[in-house]
């Protein structure tokens, strides 16, 4: 289900919810990513992913390869949906997103923000600099790979014509998030809660930690079971951490 705007999709339709979870998705990832939370979510939780330009439905328009113009944008069409409570959810790439629009909503003193989550992402003092965004198209599909192993015969980086849709997107994202340069600045009035997986390759609880020096309100770091995609293994898991932190009671039938 869509709404209204270009930047948001719904697979839920929850008019009535107390608080709306805007979700963004990874290097790469579309809405898609959160298509199965609203059945695992009490119907006072509104789902409401960030459909970046470049992919799906939005193939056709160029990728945004800048932050500061991304971030921006979503916040502006965010302000349509402020007419109640919401938190971010960002995993990987969709938390430095998520911390960017953030800070743009602190700026504007725009909207009741509960919470920032933030998945699966080094604190902005802590990212390592890489250049995959240069690397060439094999280089690339490793790195993927050992991001998201699959079993043998489901890697759909395999067949040539969806690599060749894929690729151009997911070096545009890289690009997105390998030249962002983090700019200090106040650091936010409401809390952060930062999610880290045990096996995963590229973000350690250790550089996870500093989050806690973005915020004025509270910070919380737990290590769950997986790799760099444990959200979609166990999803169950990560979304009763978010209702706990968020104080959203589980409805049970």
């Amino acid at each position: 289900m869509s709404t209204d705007s270009p930047w948001f999709r719904r697979f839920a339709s929850r008019p009535d919810a107390e608080l709306r979870l805007v979700c963004f998705p990874h290097a790469g990832g579309a809405a898609t990513a959160y298509r199965g939370w609203s059945p695992l979510l009490p119907p006072t939780v509104d789902v409401v992913a960030v459909q970046y330009p470049g992919r799906q439905d939005r193939y056709h328009e160029p990728c945004l390869d800048d932050m500061r113009a991304l971030a921006g944008r979503v916040a502006d069409a965010l302000a349509a949906l402020l007419d109640r409570p919401v938190a971010l959810f960002g995993h990987s790439m969709g938390a430095a997103v998520a911390f960017e629009v953030a800070r743009r909503l602190q700026e504007r003193r725009s909207g009741d923000v509960r919470r920032l989550f933030v998945s699966a992402r080094s604190a902005p003092t802590e990212v390592q600099p890489t250049d995959l965004h240069r690397r060439s198209d094999d280089e690339l599909c490793r790195y993927l790979r050992v991001l998201a192993p699959r079993p043998a015969g489901v890697d759909p980086l395999t067949d040539p014509e969806l690599r060749s849709m894929a690729l151009p997107m997911v070096r545009s994202d890289f690009r997105l998030i390998e030249t962002h340069q983090h700019r200090a600045g106040a650091p936010l009035e409401y809390p952060i809660s930062a999610v880290s997986a045990a096996g995963d390759p590229c973000c350690t609880p250790g550089r996870m930690q500093p989050w806690a020096e973005q915020t004025t309100a509270g910070f919380d770091l737990t290590v769950l079971p997986g790799g760099h995609f444990y959200l979609d293994d166990a999803p169950e898991r990560l979304l009763g951490l978010l209702l706990d932190r968020l104080e959203v009671p589980v409805v049970t039938a």
